[in-house]
């Protein structure tokens, strides 16, 4: 199921930033202060490129900004955004919690107690089976 952005408040693009573990390192660094792109860049074993990339879905998702210093880009994690995402988890728990307690306190409560066959039941089925005997052709005339 696909979700749109629109409906779910950006969460999807959120969640989809922070699936990639380069780009949560990238945020882990980003965290400590300040990163230049090209810094983070040599930082990976692939292109300027690929780490502009990563970096622009951070961005797009609202989990860091940029801004310029001279020629660099200087990359921040945004907190809030980060809080945005907790808050999400802590609900999608909460709704999850409660569903298995609910599941807990029925599977403890004490199960019915099986009624014994009632009596009338077992000589409709004695009935049945002495019928049965007496219509079967393979078996001879009683004596």
């Amino acid at each position: 199921m696909v979700v749109d952005d629109a409906d779910d408040g950006g969460l999807s693009r959120l969640f989809h930033a922070l699936s990639d573990p380069t780009r949560r390192d990238v945020l882990r660094r980003c965290a400590h202060g300040d990163q230049s792109v090209s810094r983070l860049a040599a930082e990976y074993p692939m292109s300027f490129a690929a780490v502009q990339k990563h970096v622009t879905v951070l961005e797009r998702a609202g989990l860091v900004s940029k801004r310029r210093r001279g020629r660099e880009q200087l990359v921040r994690t945004e907190p809030d955004a980060l809080a945005k995402a907790r808050r999400a988890l802590d609900e999608l728990e909460a709704l999850w919690r409660g569903r298995v307690e609910r599941m807990s306190a029925l599977l403890a409560q004490e199960p019915p107690t099986p009624r014994p066959p009632a009596q009338g039941l077992r000589h409709s089925e004695e009935h049945t089976q002495e019928h049965t005997d007496e219509q079967d052709p393979r078996k001879g005339p009683e004596s």
